[in-house]
């Protein structure tokens, strides 16, 4: 299996390839220097070709997808796809059917996807998902930012206990690195209550936020995992919550990376919804310049924005106390999905409006956060869908991105909120996203904060997950033509993932059976041993379920991607 795609317009920042014409070349699902004569020759002559898109954040699989699909049969009837040639039908708009994520990925050119949050004890039901969703490589995140022997261990300060647990506990549920929502938040959520900001201590366990996000990083750090911290902070969509924002980014500053395959010691997931300033909603305004002036003063930390689509769609969090806040705003019904000792998800519907104020504001905070932070490696592209929005609006956000007169437009023509004019800085920004800064932000950038190595860019010896877009760049101005920039990236040319063609005009062609990835820590077994040992009394005293549920077994994970760390190594 060997093709060239030939004369194509190369975007490929990781390799500083900035719009070059230039082969590429694939032979067994690699991309590689030269190919033979019998290699199959696709023209994709001036045609813009990236990395396949690499998702950062997002929630495709798992429990509360399933309420959510339960409970919202209106939003099941939309996006309504026949069966066509080798695709099954397709249903949801915000929260599709598993087999319509995998396609609509594929048809927007993107080849993996993070699943940024999954409750260990449901982790079985979160690989039978990913293993339904197509053409995609899926990456679990596990919580564990409200688990309690997390939270023994950050109180009395055990770091070498808390990562002999942590790497356990990603071998027995099959996930990649360390998610943490709302630390301390979900366990008072337990008791009808939250936490707010990150010194306020969790109910009964004399614990707080920063004693928790301190820890974990500390034990992230000491097992070298591929992927720093991920970090939803406390006190999300609150008034007033930047302060919170930038002090939780603070209290990793001066922990020691230990990886060679990322810069950032913690990843700080849908800062849009953690940018206001204000004390209600009355008063809120913007807070983005303060958290894009850290950022840009501190290499440390990589960012996800969460931008808001102004769509009708559901949100869905592990911050349980967020949830029920929210469903008490807007009035709009509830479910709550609660995890035994571990988290809380709420799930929530809501209609994200241009006419109303709040709304597009937190639509302005998003592209102010995108245009005010300076190193677009620092700032990665997600709508945390569903939750700010779908994912199929990836390249709606990227023509917002690109053109400062669609912008305007939108601000003028009261497309939004006057409000937008008051209470953020949007309108006085006149920056515009390029080709090769879009690549950056939907690939490159998020490929290296998860220490991918082999995909995310187009040099050799990478996977050929490669993305071709029928559009010309010498002779498409994005910032007039932001129409055209939207249609191309929703309907890829072509997507190519191991080197298969999955899509082609726009259409997907092949199906091929999802992959997961996951880190399997190496050379501390005898102290995971021993950390189960001295937990076990516990858990068998305190769950009322058997820790065997917990084990996600191999036949769940049928195609894995294991990537295999020495603990401590790089240091």
């Amino acid at each position: 299996m060997e093709f060239t795609l030939k004369n194509g317009i190369i975007y490929d920042p990781t390799n500083k390839i900035d719009g070059e014409k230039k082969d590429v070349h694939v032979k067994d699902g690699k991309i590689v220097d030269s190919v033979s004569s019998s290699a199959e020759v696709i023209d994709v002559t001036d045609k813009v070709v990236m990395a396949a898109g690499v998702d950062p954040h997002a929630h495709v699989a798992g429990p509360k997808l399933v309420v959510g699909r339960l409970y919202r049969p209106e939003d099941s009837r939309r996006g309504i796809v026949p069966k066509k040639g080798v695709t099954r039908a397709e249903t949801g708009f915000s929260i599709p059917s598993c087999p319509a994520t995998g396609y609509r990925y594929s048809r927007m050119g993107y080849g993996t996807v993070v699943e940024a949050a999954v409750p260990p004890l449901e982790a079985k039901h979160t690989h039978e998902e990913i293993n339904s969703i197509p053409n995609l490589d899926i990456v679990p995140l596990p919580l564990f930012g409200n688990n309690w022997f997390m939270m023994e261990y950050a109180k009395e300060g055990k770091i070498d206990e808390l990562a002999a647990f942590v790497s356990y506990w990603l071998k027995l549920v099959k996930g990649y690195g360390i998610k943490i929502v709302n630390p301390c938040g979900g366990e008072a959520w337990g008791w009808g209550m939250n936490v707010h900001g990150v010194d306020d201590p969790a109910p009964y366990f004399d614990v707080t936020a920063r004693e928790v996000i301190s820890s974990l990083a500390k034990a992230n750090e000491k097992l070298g995992l591929p992927h720093s911290i991920h970090l939803h902070p406390n006190d999300l969509g609150h008034p007033g919550n930047t302060g919170t924002t930038v002090e939780s980014m603070k209290i990793v500053k001066d922990i020691a990376k230990n990886s060679p395959v990322r810069n950032q010691t913690v990843h700080m997931t849908h800062v849009q919804y953690h940018s206001y300033d204000g004390t209600n909603w009355r008063d809120f305004t913007s807070g983005a310049s303060d958290v894009a002036k850290y950022i840009n003063s501190n290499d440390h930390v990589t960012c996800d924005v969460g931008q808001i689509t102004l769509d009708e769609t559901t949100t869905m969090t592990a911050d349980g106390p967020m949830e029920f806040d929210l469903h008490q705003l807007n009035g709009l019904k509830w479910a709550n999905k609660d995890i035994e000792l571990e988290t809380a998800s709420g799930i929530v519907p809501f209609i994200y409006s241009g006419r109303n104020s709040v709304h597009s504001v937190q639509w302005a905070i998003g592209l102010e956060l995108f245009l005010l932070i300076d190193n677009p490696w620092q700032v990665l592209l997600t709508t945390d869908s569903p939750n700010a929005g779908p994912f199929i609006r990836y390249p709606r956000v990227i023509s917002w991105l690109m053109s400062n007169k669609r912008r305007m437009e939108m601000i003028e023509n009261r497309e939004v909120h006057k409000a937008v004019e008051k209470k953020s800085s949007l309108a006085t920004l006149d920056r515009e996203y390029g080709f090769s800064e879009i690549a950056t932000i939907s690939r490159a950038a998020s490929a290296k904060a998860y220490g991918f190595t082999d995909r995310g860019h187009l040099g050799i010896g990478a996977n050929a997950d490669i993305a071709v877009y029928d559009i010309n760049p010498n002779d498409t101005d994005p910032s007039v033509e932001y129409e055209a920039i939207e249609q191309a990236f929703g309907n890829a040319l072509y997507t190519f993932k191991n080197g298969n063609k999955l899509v082609q005009n726009g259409e997907v062609v092949q199906v091929k059976p999802s992959q997961t990835i996951w880190t399997n820590v190496k050379g501390i077994e005898a102290k995971e041993q021993e950390v189960l040992d001295s937990i076990m009394p516990s858990f068998n005293k305190y769950y009322t379920v058997k820790f065997e549920n917990y084990k996600v077994h191999d036949n769940y994970v049928p195609r894995p991607i294991q990537v295999d760390v020495q603990a401590g190594v790089g240091k």
